[in-house]
């Protein structure tokens, strides 16, 4: 393992709260400012938020409501202007960007609404390059291994142009998977889908969820796809204004 990699086992402190290392994530004040010319604007006002392992969140809000910031934060991809963010037990806000990257390489899965695949690989070299960044090894076996599990098995050869909008989700789905990450974050991952492919890609999220106990944090402005997580939370203004359980049981398949 990478010594610039913290883990809960290795890096909490002494003194750490038992019920801190219970939960993946928890977020405590967490506030982010953009700063335009002499202008201050907010993004994330004050927002506290726990996850436990294993579940399937949906973060819903209009257009504006601070949901990418949320992901970007939670993804180490931004940094919060206040507050503290603990990762699996570990305060990572505070680490520093080499440390970040490599924790974010190695213990977070991204899906993107545009699929963000190279267009001259295939599906498996696609899923092969995100296991070099992380630098993880035995790349061919993971990737194959996530492929099948996405049911692309028999189109790994191919390029993402000889690939429906679905299965280059999938492939995407797949690359995020190849990691075993503690996180997968996915940021309105049935935009650029017709309605029925965008179900599929769904219920392969719920699959995931209940058969493989994989953590997912899916931002969505669609309320019918929100609905099928097993927890919504939603956003306004850059604060947490709803937090449910659909009375349903949500992520069931």
């Amino acid at each position: 393992m990478d010594a610039g990699v913290p883990t809960a086992g290795l890096a909490d402190p002494p003194a750490a709260d038992e019920a801190r290392r219970m939960h993946l994530i928890e977020l405590r004040g967490i506030t982010k400012k953009y700063r335009l010319g002499a202008v201050e604007v907010p993004a994330l006002c004050d927002v506290n938020l726990t996850l436990s392992a294993g579940e399937f969140v949906a973060i819903m809000g209009p257009s504006g409501s601070g949901k990418t910031t949320l992901m970007n934060i939670l993804g180490l991809l931004d940094s919060p202007s206040a507050g503290s963010y603990f990762l699996e037990g570990v305060e990572v806000s505070g680490l520093s960007e080499r440390r970040q990257a490599a924790l974010r390489a190695r213990r977070i899965g991204f899906v993107f609404q545009n699929f963000n695949l190279l267009p001259r690989v295939s599906a498996l070299e696609n899923v092969e390059l995100g296991l070099i960044y992380a630098g993880l090894g035995e790349r061919r076996q993971r990737a194959e291994r996530a492929l099948d599990i996405v049911g692309l098995s028999r189109r790994r050869r191919h390029r993402p142009n000889e690939l429906s909008g679905g299965e280059q989700q999938r492939v995407a789905i797949a690359r995020a998977l190849a990691k075993e990450p503690s996180l997968i974050l996915a940021d309105e991952p049935t935009g650029n889908l017709d309605s029925r492919t965008a179900d599929e890609i769904v219920r392969l999220f719920q699959q995931l969820h209940v058969e493989r106990g994989l953590t997912i944090l899916l931002i969505t402005h669609n309320s019918e796809i929100g609905r099928r997580a097993q927890r919504i939370i939603g956003l306004r203004d850059g604060a947490i204004v709803s937090d449910e359980r659909p009375s349903e049981g949500g992520a069931r398949l």
